[in-house]
Order: structure tokens, then sequence, then C-alpha cells
């Protein structure tokens, strides 16, 4: 049995009586009250999430970002200092390894924030491919034991920000800035709403996520974040994104540039451009009500023909339908497709709808 792994603020979670659930080999809260309170709260006021098992590497060298622009798909050359970047990892058939951002700290220093249940093996896999960059050019440290991490989302988020920090702008969007006390403000979410990710020495953890409250932030977890990225269209690594499916099937291949003339998975990606993909991620909906969709629900045609499974579903609080993502044949993939989501042996009737789900004029 794999021990657990637990955050800098657990002390708080358990404070406020939230539920706990293992999640990517992390002890992580679920829920505090609920998560339609939770959800709602992110969408009209502002929420507050321990993102602390997400993982920190820090970049530095003078081939960093020759070197970066080899092992991801983005291309770090358009970073300017204090700008982030969504980007992927990818294998050698152009499967995704992980997402996650990169930020550009100096001219050559970088912040990549990986996913949790991918530290570990992001770490290995960026080690192995340092290859002629070895002897200081490029230096690769994996700080994740470090860092408390929190996710401030919702559309006061900027007036907490203020509260807390009197006098301290708010990078732009994508931006990232360093406090005086050296914690880490990134402008960036999981939700589709403003907010910004903060990371601070592990110590000052629980210091930090109490004035954030104090502040009015409200506290989230893992059941809410899920919904609110849900609702945006957002993929979950390990969930919607593997290593058998490439950007192009996810709809992601915005975040790849083909333009670069080297990057691992790159000569996959240009190969299936021209050839075209056999499926899509895509969003599908109930058309009409329905218990919540769940990852692994199998989606079938009017016959019974099963065409895939969910890699995601919920219940979305916002629209209070029922939502999910699926790869599907391409010839299911355009936007008014009708098909049938098989919950438990029953068949409730779904489309395919383009994303996000959620926009801010449906609230």
């Amino acid at each position: 049995m794999v021990d657990l792994k637990h955050t800098p603020l657990e002390c708080a979670h358990q404070a406020l009586g939230a539920k706990q659930v293992p999640f990517a080999g992390w002890m992580m809260p679920v829920q505090y009250s609920s998560i339609i309170t939770e959800h709602t709260a992110v969408r009209t006021k502002v929420g507050i999430f321990d993102i602390s098992h997400m993982g920190q590497f820090v970049v530095g060298g003078p081939t960093a970002e020759v070197w970066l622009n080899r092992v991801l798909s983005n291309n770090i050359s358009r970073l300017a200092p204090d700008q982030g970047q969504y980007t992927l990892m990818l294998n050698e058939t152009g499967g995704v390894i992980d997402d996650l951002i990169a930020y550009r700290m100096g001219s050559n220093d970088y912040f990549l924030v990986v996913n949790a249940s991918m530290i570990d093996e992001d770490y290995a896999w960026l080690s192995r491919h340092l290859d002629g960059h070895h002897d200081g050019c490029v230096t690769l440290r994996n700080e994740s034991d470090l860092w408390a991490g929190m996710a401030i989302q919702g559309p006061l988020a900027a007036e907490i920000f203020a509260a807390v920090f009197s006098g301290l702008p708010l990078p732009p969007r994508n931006g990232i800035t360093i406090t005086a006390s050296g914690a880490i403000v990134c402008r960036t979410g999981y939700t589709g709403e403003d907010g910004f990710e903060f990371f601070c020495p592990a110590a000052e953890g629980v210091s930090h996520w109490q004035r954030f409250l104090v502040a009015g932030a409200v506290p989230c977890g893992l059941g809410a974040r899920d919904t609110l990225r849900l609702e945006m269209g957002y993929p979950l690594n390990g969930s919607d994104l593997s290593p058998v499916h490439s950007p192009i099937e996810a709809g992601l291949v915005f975040f790849c540039d083909l333009e670069k003339p080297s990057f691992i998975g790159r000569e996959a990606l240009a190969r299936q451009k021209v050839d075209g993909s056999a499926v899509k991620l895509v969003a599908i909906r109930y058309t009409e009500k329905g218990p919540p969709p769940r990852a692994h629900y199998p989606i079938t045609d009017g016959s019974g023909k099963v065409l895939g499974q969910l890699t995601s579903g919920a219940l979305s609080p916002s629209l209070m339908t029922g939502i999910g993502m699926a790869y599907l044949p391409i010839e299911y993939s355009t936007p008014g497709s009708h098909v049938q989501i098989d919950v438990r042996g029953r068949l409730f009737p779904a489309e395919v709808v383009r994303k996000p789900f959620y926009k801010k004029q449906d609230s």
C-alpha cells in the first residue's frame, strides 16, 4: 500500500472540517460544505483551493530556452520575462505525457508547474532528456516539496489580493511576479474565472491560507475544482489527456508550435495534421434530465453501438445538467451530433456541443 502525501495546509483543512480523500497520491480536501456551494462561490465571488500537491520545477542555465523548446510543445522563445504559457510534454508518438504551465522568470530562469500525479515521472523524463545540456548549460531542480500552493479564483480575486498585499499590483494575465518575501504570484487558474495562483515556502502556507480566508475567500475542494474546469472544457491529465492521444485529437494543437524545427513528438503531430485523426475529444451535454454522468460511462449511437466512453463527467452546478467529454469517432465530433450516455444500463440522450459548456452570459 502506497503511503499518501500530506500538504502543508492539511491542519487548516482539518480545522475547517473538510472531507478529505486520496487523490493523485495525496490526501486532499474534496469539499468543505458542498460542491455546489463552493462552485457557486467561485463563479460569483471568490474561492481558495489548496494546490500544494502540484509540482514545481526550476530550470536555468545559458541553454535553458533551447532545451525547453526541445522538450515542450509550445514556443518558449515567445515568452518575455515574467510571462507564462500553457504547454505540453509529449512522447515520440505525439501522445501527452503531461500538460503544464511554463513561466519565464528571467532571461535564463524558468518556473514549471506540473500535475501532482506526474511529478516523479515528469522529473525523471526531463532528466533523461538533458543529453547534451549537462555541465551547467541547463540546471533542473525539483522543488515540489518546498512550496505550499493556493489558487484564489473568482470575480473578486483581485480585491482579495489587494486586501492581503496592499500596494502590490497583480501581474497581468499569464504573468508572474515575486513578492518581497519570496512568494510567487501567477495570474493563472483552472476555473475560467479571474484569479491567481500563489506559491510560498511550505512553512508559511497555513498563515497565508488564513490571511486569504480572513479577506473573504471561501475554502473550496477538489469536487468544485473539477466541476469548474469541466464547465470550461479544460482537460484533466490522466483522464482527458493521455499518452495514447495527441494534442490534435484533444483539440490542443494551438499549444504546439509546429513551426519550431524540432521538439519531441513534432514529427508525429505533423503527420497526423496532414493525414487527419480518427477521433476527437468532444464536449457532450444531456438533452434531457438524467443522473450525473461519470468517467468511463459508455457513449453509444442510436443503434446501441459503443462509440467511446466519457473521459470526464459531472452534473454542472451552473447549468444544472449533465456534461462530459469523450473521444469519439471524427464523424460524431460535429456539434449537434446526437449520442446516448449509458448510465448503468440505462440510456440517456445527449448531444455534442461546442466548448466551453459555461459562458458568463449564461449566469
